[in-house]
């Protein structure tokens, strides 16, 4: 296999990986029952669990992989908790009586450094859960989220064109 064929199964599970965890974000991302990323307020372990059934992990791939996600998910809380601060302190400077455009600037500079932060925290997640996998497992779950973004786009553009156009500006 190429260095070129390698490298995009990387990718793919990486991505694919990082799907898992796209309700998780750090700055207020809700999943579908109302808390960060589902209803333990974490992460949507259903789903890591679908996509472990789909690559045929073994019990101590799927274990080594959830605790994995466990405490990256223990640092995205922290990572929630600080963004949280984050916006009050926004919404203080917006309500103030004088715009202050330096503390605005400082503000987005510290939102910025910590989405960096939460990024790198769960790149670094990826690469140790991907690692668990086979590079045939991983291929598996690339294939499957290729074609799950392909419905995805379907659908999208369906909603769309329900919608109608967009109304001009």
């Amino acid at each position: 296999m190429s260095t070129k064929t390698l490298k995009q199964f990387a990718l793919a599970g990486l991505l694919g990986l990082a799907a898992l965890a796209s309700q998780a974000q750090p700055m207020g991302g809700h999943g579908r029952h109302g808390g960060p990323g589902g209803p333990e307020g974490m992460m949507p372990f259903g789903r890591m669990e679908r996509m472990l059934e789909d690559v045929d992990a073994t019990d101590a791939q799927r274990k080594q992989i959830h605790t994995i996600m466990a405490a990256a998910m223990k640092d995205m809380k922290a990572q929630h908790d600080a963004g949280r601060k984050l916006q009050e302190q926004g919404m203080t400077l917006f309500a103030a009586p004088t715009i202050d455009a330096a503390a605005f600037e400082s503000l987005r500079q510290q939102r910025q450094a910590q989405h960096e932060a939460a990024s790198k925290r769960m790149s670094q997640a990826f690469v140790e859960a991907a690692k668990v996998l086979t590079p045939e497992q991983r291929a598996k779950f690339a294939d499957k989220m290729k074609k799950r973004q392909a419905r995805m786009a379907e659908h999208m553009k369906q909603a769309e064109q329900k919608r109608g156009p967009k109304p001009s500006q």
